[in-house]
């Protein structure tokens, strides 16, 4: 058991580095304008939002720090690109592109403009998890003004070819979106050679606080509001901003772009550590979308496990002092087989019994060792209770007998 929690959840929350909170705590009680007020109270926290813009821009490289919008979360900045767009652009086509494996709040924005009217085709995956971009050109059409295509994989890790989507949709007009919600502060983003028209990211994934999303828009990509009632955001999201949250978001931003490469060089390192440990110590065990490198987020491990039931592993390595996840925490409490593992084809088996560990920048070598051993003996445990378990030991030895006779 390791000394100490070990926290494996970070595509869930992380916590708030102490940086970003010292950045926040003017703006609850000293720094406590309207940005939308004239007088100084006002003009205070509007060179706060400002300076906010800038360092999110600065994180994806986009061109002007006008091109970021601020909303509540990575759900509501996916809410507003798929439904922004697709109401943006309705009078020129009705037909939306999407991988099959997006996160929730972008399939559900789908399958909600679906029931308006529009039409959509889900681009399936392969058996990693990664979206062909042959695929994608064959499914638009003379209608087609949306296509969508994730970053990064919120369940699996599998990275996509974005730039080459990008460049298809370019040639053709047509918004591009990818969700980098995943991926946004641990791996480097360019929007513009991503070629990508809108990007979605999520600083509570990146040492930032909750509460508060961004949008990155092109000049050129038409955009409808789905929020009403005030002109902030430039007309685009209505509503009072989180000052303190988009502060803390505009920090954490640039504490990534500083420490980029080595936060991604340690999780990477730890992240084949803790494979090749759990490989070696847990039989019929695997490893879930592309192998560690360039076409996986360093951040995630999603390990299907054999013979035992993902929530059984998940409960009991809590109660050992390992927290980890059950998949993306937008459905993690769903019952049903989670659908990115159905779309890469994992034998039902193997799906019930996944967990989804994901990196973070305080985790050591020494704890993956710990996590190594302590999921070992936790699959040992639940398989010594298990009566599928024990049927399958007993045909194979049945099975090894038979052979031993015939030979």
């Amino acid at each position: 058991m390791p000394s100490r929690a070990v926290y494996l959840d970070h595509l869930s929350a992380t916590p708030v580095d102490k940086r970003v909170f010292e950045a926040m705590k003017p703006f609850f009680m000293e720094t406590f304008g309207n940005p939308s007020s004239l007088h100084r109270h006002g003009l205070r926290v509007k060179d706060a939002l400002n300076r906010a813009r800038e360092q999110f821009a600065l994180l994806i490289n986009a061109a002007s720090s006008d091109e970021i919008i601020f909303t509540s979360g990575g759900t509501e900045a996916n809410n507003l690109a798929v439904k922004g767009a697709a109401y943006a652009n309705q009078r020129r086509g009705n037909h939306i592109v999407v991988s099959a494996i997006e996160h929730p709040s972008v399939l559900e924005s789908v399958a909600f403009l679906e029931k308006t009217g529009f039409r959509v085709t889900r681009v399936r995956v392969d058996s990693q998890g990664i979206v062909d971009p042959e695929e994608v050109r064959r499914a638009i059409t003379d209608h087609t003004i949306l296509i969508a295509v994730q970053h990064a994989n919120h369940d699996i890790g599998a990275i996509q070819p974005v730039a080459e989507n990008g460049r298809i949709a370019a040639r053709k007009g047509i918004v591009f979106f990818c969700d980098a919600t995943a991926s946004g502060g641990w791996v480097p983003l360019d929007v513009q050679t991503m070629n990508v028209g809108l990007l979605s990211l999520a600083p509570h994934r990146f040492y930032g606080p909750k509460g508060v999303g961004v949008l990155y828009q092109h000049r050129n990509a038409r955009l409808a509001p789905i929020i009403h009632g005030g002109s902030q955001e430039n007309g685009r999201r209505a509503g009072v901003e989180n000052l303190p949250a988009i502060v803390g978001g505009g920090m954490a931003a640039e504490l990534a772009r500083r420490v980029m490469p080595q936060r991604n060089a340690h999780a990477k390192k730890l992240q084949k550590r803790l494979l090749k440990k759990l490989l070696a110590k847990v039989r019929y065990a695997q490893l879930n979308g592309p192998p560690p490198g360039p076409l996986r987020s360093p951040c995630n491990i999603s390990l299907a496990v054999k013979f035992v039931e993902g929530e059984s592993l998940l409960l009991m390595l809590d109660h050992h002092g390992v927290c980890v996840a059950g998949g993306a925490g937008c459905v993690a409490r769903s019952l049903r087989m989670p659908y990115v593992l159905n779309a890469i084809g994992l034998d039902p088996s193997l799906a019930r019994g996944t967990i989804l560990m994901t990196l973070g920048r305080d985790n050591s070598e020494k704890e993956m060792d710990e996590v190594a051993e302590t999921i070992k003996k936790a699959v040992e445990k639940l398989r010594g209770m298990s009566p599928i378990w024990e049927e399958f030991q007993r045909d194979k030895a049945g099975s090894r007998t038979l052979r031993e006779v015939s030979g």
